[in-house]
């Protein structure tokens, strides 16, 4: 691996499939330690540009680098400290979960196979390690795709939409795994739909649109781009409405059953803060809010302008899963 290489470098990376274009000249990074989150809606090209990283498609222009090194100069080398899966991981049904990640570390050098019954504690499988994996439950499943990820000792760990399909307790589950393997040093790409967990995981983040990234960088820079917003309550919250929707340099201001809420610089907040007392409007409690990741997704995808070319993104990659844990 190239000494400071990044564990993810992509540059001018474009994916056709005829008349389709699925991926448009994406740039980004991921750099050791990060918890990148991997955004996008449906057919944006998340899937499609995580197979290219990985090899199993081609590019039709620009390059994507594992530290270093490119899947379509050097193969499999370049997957060297690399794993996870894309879509969903495989197994064979009516093996049992250590069965089958028996016969993925027989792919493996490296001591794979010693490390089973480790990778099983770690997402916590032991004690159904024996059961055939056909009763398992789908976050079970997940579990054990992170299980055989796990036997290649990564330090680059790719996930696309882990936690999808997963009951409350099951989120929480993977979380705390991902959480756990981050405090291990391994670093994470997390492709998700699951904005909440996305917020709560990750420290940066890119936001794949049409093919196109429309933001990349730290998560907190881009709630901090979102302005300053306040959750205002007072004794009278209809008629604070009102005033500060006629308060010169307050914005957005609507009610809801939390109160209302609006956008502002801290000298109109002051200002709309006097307005409210010379009104007779108490002020019960006044606090400041930085937009969620689910305002600031919403607002970077829906309002763009259609572009000029089709994109199908993700529904373009046609083809089987990514291997698991397979070099």
């Amino acid at each position: 691996m190239a000494g400071d290489a990044p564990p993810v470098r992509a540059r001018g990376l474009v994916k056709r499939y005829g008349e389709i274009l699925a991926v448009d000249n994406v740039d980004l990074t991921v750099r050791v330690g990060d918890v990148y989150g991997f955004l996008g809606p449906n057919g944006a090209g998340k899937t499609t540009t995580l197979r290219m990283a990985l090899g199993l498609i081609t590019p039709t222009a620009g390059t994507v680098e594992l530290f270093g090194r490119d899947p379509m100069r050097e193969g499999v080398r370049a997957l060297d400290g690399v794993a996870g899966f894309v879509e969903a991981p495989r197994f064979y049904p009516y093996l049992g979960g250590r069965k089958n990640l028996e016969l993925l570390a027989a792919l493996d050098a490296n001591g794979a196979a010693e490390r089973i019954d480790e990778v099983l504690e770690i997402v916590e499988l032991a004690p159904r390690a024996a059961h055939r994996v056909g009763g398992y439950s789908h976050g079970m499943r997940q579990r054990l795709g992170i299980a055989a990820a796990l036997l290649r000792s990564p330090r680059l760990l790719i996930l696309d939409e882990p936690a999808t399909g997963l009951d409350p307790a099951g989120m929480r589950d993977m979380r705390t795994l991902i959480r756990r393997l981050a405090g291990e040093g391994i670093t994470v790409l997390l492709s998700s739909h699951q904005l909440p967990e996305v917020q709560e995981l990750c420290d940066r983040v890119a936001i794949l649109d049409k093919g196109r990234v429309v933001y990349e960088g730290a998560l907190a820079d881009l709630r901090r781009q979102g302005g300053a917003g306040y959750r205002l309550r007072t004794t009278d919250d209809e008629r604070a409405l009102a005033i500060a929707r006629n308060q010169a340099g307050v914005e957005a201001a609507i009610l809801s059953e939390h109160g209302v809420g609006f956008h502002a610089e801290e000298r109109e907040v002051g200002a709309l803060s006097l307005a409210l007392g010379q009104a007779g409007v108490a002020i019960l409690s006044l606090t400041p809010e930085l937009a969620t990741l689910e305002d600031l997704f919403f607002r970077l995808t829906e309002d763009r302008n259609g572009a000029s070319e089709t994109h199908a993104g993700d529904h373009a990659a046609a083809g089987a899963e990514a291997p698991v844990g397979a070099s």
